[in-house]
């Protein structure tokens, strides 16, 4: 883990570890991404820089930030899925911004597909979700748990000659199972929710134990989303959406879309998205 400069807002030309910095592909409130080439083997990549006050007002808070993001880095690299985001480097600049560089990815978001096509088909449906059931299936064996998957996370590329290769990004939230107890996705006095509120199972919405169930959980609601071009639960506020997921069983995708969506597929979701982890189907990936 290195050591670079960084004051903010990166420039075309800046150098970051191995990689010099190009092209900007956003920038938000925590930071900044851009395209960066490594100098020696001219290999593309993106650079995630994390702003120094993005990371929190005060020590505590900043050591917090940075102890996640370290986590999220080294939990990605340490895992091997091809559907899985690849992890090249990650660092902290002298100034206490965070960095890291990772594959750069061509294609879009699941959840910008359907925004902008509409509902997907069901055959295509399945076909992305198996590919994160890959991903997911390794992290859990290896004892982590995502607790962020939702379309923002899941990734459609092109990839070689392949379209629609899934790739899972940020494992911000990981945690391992022996962290598992520990609350991060508890609501706040501002009725904020860390994680997702449309994708979020109950346990950790309440704070109980959570085991990669809770990433299955999250991924029928992906399933949902897909089929049906719509959240489960859809809310004023994230404080509504949570309770539902606690409290509220699900209307059938099929009652929501005009698209014909098989009854065994249907099944499977809602096996997904009980509210008993225990209920939930425990093998993701066959």
């Amino acid at each position: 883990m290195a050591k670079e400069k960084y004051s903010g807002p990166l420039e075309a030309g800046r150098e970051i570890c191995c990689y010099t910095v190009e092209q900007s592909l956003g920038a938000g409130g925590m930071g900044e991404v851009w395209v960066a080439k490594h100098r020696m083997l001219n290999r593309p990549a993106a650079v995630k820089m994390i702003r120094p006050q993005a990371l929190g007002s005060d020590k505590d808070s900043q050591r917090r930030a940075t102890r996640r993001f370290v986590r999220e880095a080294r939990a990605t690299a340490a895992l091997r899925s091809h559907h899985t985001i690849d992890l090249y480097d990650f660092g902290i600049t002298e100034e206490g911004a965070f960095y890291y560089i990772m594959e750069l990815l061509e294609g879009l978001g699941v959840g910008e597909l359907v925004r902008r096509f509409g509902p997907m088909a069901p055959g295509r449906a399945v076909y992305l979700l198996r590919q994160v059931c890959h991903s997911l299936d390794e992290a859990h064996e290896a004892g982590m748990v995502h607790r962020d998957i939702k379309p923002g996370n899941i990734f459609a590329c092109h990839q070689g000659r392949e379209y629609d290769f899934v790739k899972v990004l940020d494992f911000g939230l990981v945690k391992t199972r022996d962290e598992a107890t520990s609350v991060d996705g508890e609501l706040t006095a501002e009725n904020v929710v860390a994680g997702t509120p449309a994708f979020m199972a109950p346990e950790i919405a309440t704070g109980s134990p959570v085991d990669g169930r809770a990433d299955i959980y999250s991924l029928g609601c992906v399933a949902y989303w897909l089929l049906t071009g719509q959240p489960i639960f859809d809310e004023d506020t994230p404080l509504a959406v949570v309770i539902h997921h606690v409290q509220t069983d699900p209307v059938p995708p099929s009652q929501r879309t005009e698209t014909e969506i098989p009854a065994d597929l249907e099944d499977v979701i809602l096996s997904c998205l009980a509210k008993d982890p225990g209920r939930r189907p425990c093998l993701l990936y066959t």
